[in-house]
């Protein structure tokens, strides 16, 4: 029996919690991953699988994994430097991604690259949910966001910048708001992955305090936040790569910005094991290069302020002039 094939085998019924769903995700027969794990067990003499409703990690097992990781991650290491050497990416590229950012940015972006390298398969999947990156077998994600510590390599694209904003409809029959204290005789829609207890948190004085808004409307979708703040509905935190177009068109406009709550970063990650594979670095350095820095979304906001800009010293001087 292949060594190899027995440390894939067990990594898999570790990672999945099942010999079922380990064989489904290897394309196998149940009863081979069922006889490569005793053979294992066997030729080692000792149980590295507790076996119950789910597979659980004998110490001993638990040391094994540890090196099976390490010793699985070498050898694709190993295939994908051959793959570098011939200076062609081939295989399967396995992406998550969030829905809203990808609709107007990433998806022209990955088909681009997909053109650039035509032996890479692409395989992606749009969702604003955070995927198990270990147990679900990707190879990578686009992460919108402040990211907790783990044990992910995470690669920066571009930073993440949000701001508060609303119609000028809205704020001329509402006011524009100066301080934060004056959100609570606001209407707000909040994001349910940001918001789920209906507060806004935002910096004040280099300290975060919550805020109670008075809620039009709960989604998680960032499309439909942005529409209900240009319907006139209330205020919306939004992130600037869906918010610049509305604001340049007029259809939004900025408030409370020394307030503005922290975006994080967008971000690509993925596993130790994958740190030197050449297929995400290409796409690393795909996604820096076509966003740019700064991003596209940032230099249509600064073009859009520097016109008003010019715009007001026009004025001025034509009324010096009278």
């Amino acid at each position: 029996m292949n060594k190899l094939s027995e440390m894939q085998s067990f990594v898999m019924v570790v990672d999945t919690g099942s010999i079922s769903e380990a064989a489904r995700r290897l394309g196998i027969a149940k009863s081979m991953v069922s006889l490569r794990i005793q053979q294992l067990e066997k030729r080692l003499g000792s149980i590295l699988l507790e076996r119950g409703r789910q597979a659980r990690l004998t110490e001993a097992g638990d040391v094994f994994y540890r090196y099976c990781v390490r010793i699985l991650a070498d050898v694709e290491d190993a295939e994908d430097a051959v793959q570098a050497f011939q200076s062609s990416l081939r295989g399967v590229l396995r992406l998550a991604a969030p829905m809203a950012f990808s609709i107007r940015y990433l998806t022209p972006i990955l088909s681009s690259f997909a053109v650039r390298y035509p032996e890479l398969q692409l395989d992606i999947e749009f969702d604003d949910r955070h995927v198990n990156l270990h147990e679900e077998r990707y190879d990578a994600a686009i992460r919108i966001g402040e990211l907790p510590d783990s044990s992910l390599v995470a690669k920066t694209i571009t930073p993440n910048r949000h701001i508060i904003c609303a119609s000028p409809g809205y704020l001329a029959e509402h006011g524009t708001p100066q301080t934060p204290q004056e959100l609570s005789r606001h209407f707000a829609m909040l994001y349910v992955n940001r918001e789920p207890h209906g507060m806004w948190t935002l910096p004040v004085n280099n300290t975060l305090e919550s805020f109670r808004v008075r809620c039009r409307m709960r989604t998680n979708n960032g499309h439909q936040l942005m529409e209900g703040a240009k319907a006139g509905m209330g205020l919306a935190i939004l992130p600037t790569f869906l918010a610049a177009p509305a604001i340049v068109a007029g259809e939004l406009k900025e408030v409370l910005a020394p307030y503005a709550p922290r975006g994080g970063n967008i971000s690509a990650v993925y596993r130790q094991s994958q740190r030197a594979s050449p297929k995400l670095h290409a796409l690393t350095s795909f996604l820096i290069e076509q966003i740019g820095n700064p991003p596209v979304w940032e230099q249509m906001l600064a073009a859009h302020t520097r016109s008003i800009v010019l715009e007001k010293r026009n004025r001025e001087s034509s009324f010096a002039g009278l």
